[in-house]
């Protein structure tokens, strides 16, 4: 096992201990909570080679220290960790949208320096909408885990050539999907730089061609999983409600979130909290 360490200019307003903060609530991948706030940990597969990785994150003033650890290629890893965290955005222009909407202004207050946290990959958005399908979260999560118990290595996902090849003893047509998962993740359907290069539309479209993805789960590998951060999330309904009661009944997600722009899926995200928060407090 080797180590790469790299320093990364963070662009923009960012604070580890709140994008750390975030990220242990996320619960389709949740972090562990550590006693430590200003150090992030976390365990992927490097997209490409599907090795596994190890990576610490420490905030140094606006600069970002990655180290990674693994057997495969570590400056991979290492641009990997910083995209799934949305280091790689240049983000000055942010805090200008809370000036012009005060829903962001607030949704910023509450949640100093975020950046949203992704999933690792586009790979693993993918197998966690096929396992999210039709069961409440925390089932969800349950199956997430006895995945990689069962088939993965030291708290990652099984790599994808090992999905494909696997046995699984899954609710539904789980197995089924998962294997299409597999296989289209090593075609090269469903890589972070290919679904960033494209409008996200099109993008959305593309992945709703693996089998059992269909436009709800297609938009999560996209939004979440490649973190592309300028994007409209179109099937999530209460999205939608939170817009009606933030901005007025009648105004719609399409109509509001013109202003977003350039950060579309970042304020989708902000929301998105601020609605959690709402509903959790009655």
């Amino acid at each position: 096992m080797t180590r790469h360490e790299v320093t990364v200019e963070v662009l923009g307003p960012w604070t580890l201990e709140t994008g750390k903060r975030f990220w242990e609530g996320f619960a389709p991948a949740a972090l562990p909570v550590r006693d430590d706030p200003g150090e992030l940990r976390t365990t992927f597969r490097v997209e490409g080679d599907w090795s596994r990785a190890e990576v610490v994150v420490t905030q140094q003033d606006a600069a970002a220290r990655i180290v990674v650890t693994g057997d495969g290629d570590l400056g991979r890893a290492a641009a990997q960790a910083g995209r799934f965290l949305s280091l790689d955005v240049d983000a000055r222009g942010w805090p200008g949208l809370a000036r012009r909407d005060p829903v962001l202004a607030d949704a910023q207050a509450r949640w100093p320096g975020l950046r949203p946290c992704g999933f690792h990959s586009p790979y693993e958005a993918a197998v966690w909408a096929v396992l999210s399908q039709r069961v409440q979260i925390a089932q969800a999560a349950r199956l997430r885990e006895d995945l990689i118990s069962r088939h993965g290595e030291d708290g990652a996902l099984p790599a994808p050539h090992r999905l494909r090849a696997v046995e699984l003893d899954l609710p539904g047509r789980k197995a089924e999907y998962l294997h299409a998962v597999a296989e289209a993740t090593l075609d090269g359907l469903l890589t972070t730089e290919s679904l960033r290069a494209e409008e996200a539309g099109e993008a959305v479209r593309r992945v709703q061609q693996v089998k059992g993805l269909g436009p709800f789960a297609a938009e999560l590998v996209v939004l979440r999983g490649a973190n592309a951060p300028d994007a409209v999330p179109a099937h999530e309904r209460r999205l939608a409600q939170e817009v009606a009661h933030r901005y007025g009944a009648g105004r719609t997600l399409a109509e509001v979130s013109e202003a977003w722009r350039p950060f579309r899926t970042w304020a989708a995200v902000h929301l998105r909290i601020l609605r959690e928060e709402r509903t959790h407090a009655r």
